[in-house]
């Protein structure tokens, strides 16, 4: 399992870009946390294009499959679609990891039976703005 926002563990943050002119203020090699819907589109397309690593935020199934498909190196989901996301990941082959958001450390142990890839607490996004 995987750890992002953990206190005991360092790991890298993830940048929330509410458009394209905010990527040019994350760091270099940042990964963009961006939240899946038809409006961010230009964002999601410009930044896979560029090679910069995505994470979105999903909120059903068929935005699970959209972003496999659309090149996000992670797939972000609450936690009552975290198996459901894990099962199409695992049965299609995905490339991306899929992360759940959790607030409390007691989350981990449930997500880590069910096979979850990791787990993303909010300290682990950082709010950019243009």
């Amino acid at each position: 399992m995987i750890f992002f926002g953990h206190r005991f563990l360092k790991n890298e943050n993830f940048y929330h870009v509410s458009d394209i002119a905010s990527i040019s203020n994350t760091p270099p090699s940042s990964t963009l946390f961006i939240e899946f819907n038809e409006k961010n589109l230009d964002i999601i397309n410009h930044a896979i294009s560029n090679s910069v690593k995505v994470a979105l935020y999903v909120k059903n199934i068929t935005e699970i499959l959209y972003a496999s498909s659309l090149g996000a190196s992670y797939i972000i989901v609450d936690k009552k679609l975290a198996k459901s996301a894990q099962n199409l990941a695992e049965n299609y082959l995905f490339d991306a990891k899929i992360l759940t958001l959790i607030e409390e450390e007691n989350e981990i142990e449930e997500l880590a039976i069910l096979g979850i890839d990791g787990v993303i607490f909010s300290a682990a996004v950082v709010k950019i703005s243009s």
